[in-house]
């Protein structure tokens, strides 16, 4: 049980995070502002996201992004919690990262639901090649996608070995 409160206390204070910089970013910088951190590599800049994960779907009419980016999420937080529920007591690897995709996804309703866009700020680029802004409810989010691939390998590698040894 102590992996569940765990995992709340992380994807809570993600939430918290997440929401923090969203603000702090949208009190103290115009849309579209760019402030370079490292030249060449790294700036803040904000960023009205109206569509999924680097922009996907922004063009998207009205009705269809509302299904795809509010009601399809709220399903999936549910589902989320379903997971996290099941894994709680077996795999404490598996729950973190579902906590950490719930938090993200969370996050990132709630400016959805709030705002009707997500903003992003965070921008990496190499010379002219730019990867879309993202925030930190993003950053979760593919944290815990890394998190997901490990654990595979892990039970991967743990059947094989106990295949092996029969």
């Amino acid at each position: 049980m102590k992996n569940i409160w765990a995992c709340s206390i992380i994807g809570s204070f993600i939430i918290i995070v997440d929401q923090i910089t969203k603000a702090v970013i949208q009190d103290k910088l115009y849309l579209g502002q760019s402030i370079k951190v490292i030249d060449g590599f790294f700036n803040i800049t904000y960023v009205k996201n109206p569509g999924a994960a680097f922009g996907f779907m922004a063009g998207a009419n009205e009705p269809v992004r509302k299904f795809l980016f509010l009601l399809i999420p709220v399903f999936a937080c549910f589902w989320l919690l379903y997971l996290i529920w099941g894994v709680r007591n077996k795999n404490k690897l598996l729950c973190f990262a579902y906590s950490m995709i719930l938090s993200g996804a969370i996050g990132n309703l709630i400016d959805r639901f709030s705002l009707g866009y997500v903003v992003d700020f965070l921008e990496f680029y190499l010379g002219k090649s730019y990867f879309p802004a993202f925030n930190v409810a993003d950053s979760s989010i593919s944290v815990a996608a890394g998190l997901l691939v490990i654990d595979f390998l892990i039970e991967f590698k743990n059947k094989k070995n106990a295949t092996n040894s029969i």
